[in-house]
């Protein structure tokens, strides 16, 4: 009988070379089966409906949240799917199987003034290190990175690990690679221009003949480019000197900022499900509903007659 590391892998190989999918997406489904693995009380290729069920109430009970137990469900889904697909089990045990209920979790939001002054403040230190003849490279990269975010919206994967070549000289926007390896143009703004000139200018300057590397922003990590967890860090950290709670700031809010401010302005949803690379609308209609709420608040606590 196969074992389930090897089903697992097969699973992720085919996951990998048919989807297309990334490295976060197959290192979340490689948790999810390995840990239902480890509890399942025998194979996944002759797991029962009953025995899925049991590992959701071991998932309930442990207090995990409802929206990581329907993720948990729909890899097992998958999973099965691929077997039954396969021929390796003449069924798929997850089908049928409600998923927890998740209530709607409307993004953080932060309004256009705190951007504001978070980008003057990165500007600021940015340009002082230039005036003073003295470029600092990882001040302009920290500028370059915020402004690139809250221009495209891109995901915080896609920003941290762009390649040089996304960049092309004299162009307003940059080539990214999402999800599903699918290919989009984003158009960037006169700021994140300009901020990304100043980063490249600064990196090529300081590595004598130019960076001749893969990356936008290259790293001595293993991955060869800045981690998002890295990223974060230091986006909380600049955040905290511009006023903002690190609980409020990630670079998930800023792009959810980048979304909501531009349907606020009068965007077309299509154009912004675009650039945020979502394959479906509903996706990108989460933004609405914040707007919608944001104006339901607006009433309460403005209205003449709100307090009556």
């Amino acid at each position: 009988m196969v074992s389930d590391p090897i089903l697992i892998n097969q699973f992720l190989e085919m996951l990998a070379a048919e989807r297309g999918a990334s490295n976060n997406t197959l290192e979340s489904y490689a948790r999810d089966l390995d840990h239902f693995s480890q509890n399942a009380s025998a194979p996944l290729n002759d797991i029962s409906r009953d025995e899925v069920r049991a590992y959701l109430s071991l998932l309930q009970k442990t207090g995990l949240a409802a929206r990581t137990q329907a993720r948990k469900l729909s890899s097992m889904r998958q999973f099965f799917k691929f077997l039954y697909g396969e021929g390796l089990r003449a069924d798929n045990p997850a089908l049928g199987i409600d998923s927890p209920r998740i209530g709607q979790s409307l993004p953080k939001l932060l309004r256009e003034d705190q951007i504001s002054k978070l980008l003057e403040l990165v500007e600021t230190r940015a340009e002082n290190k230039q005036a003073q003849n003295k470029p600092d490279l990882k001040s302009l990269r920290l500028h370059a990175l915020i402004e690139l975010l809250y221009a495209t919206g891109l995901r915080v994967t896609e920003l941290v690990s762009l390649p040089l070549s996304a960049v092309r000289s004299g162009q307003p926007y940059i080539f990214v690679r999402g999800k599903g390896n699918k290919e989009r143009l984003v158009p960037m703004n006169e700021r994140a221009i300009k901020a990304l000139g100043a980063y490249i200018d600064a990196m090529t300057s300081l590595s004598g003949s130019g960076n001749s590397g893969k990356w936008l922003f290259p790293s001595r990590g293993a991955k060869g480019h800045l981690t998002r967890h890295r990223f974060a860090q230091l986006l909380k950290k600049i955040g905290g000197e511009a006023g903002i709670l690190p609980s409020q700031l990630s670079p998930h809010v800023l792009r959810h900022a980048f979304a909501t401010h531009l349907l606020s302005r009068g965007a077309d949803l299509r154009a912004v499900q675009k650039m945020l690379g979502h394959s479906d609308i509903t996706t990108t209609q989460i933004y609405t509903h914040v707007l919608e709420e944001r104006l339901k608040s607006l009433v309460q606590q403005k209205h003449p007659l709100s307090k009556a």
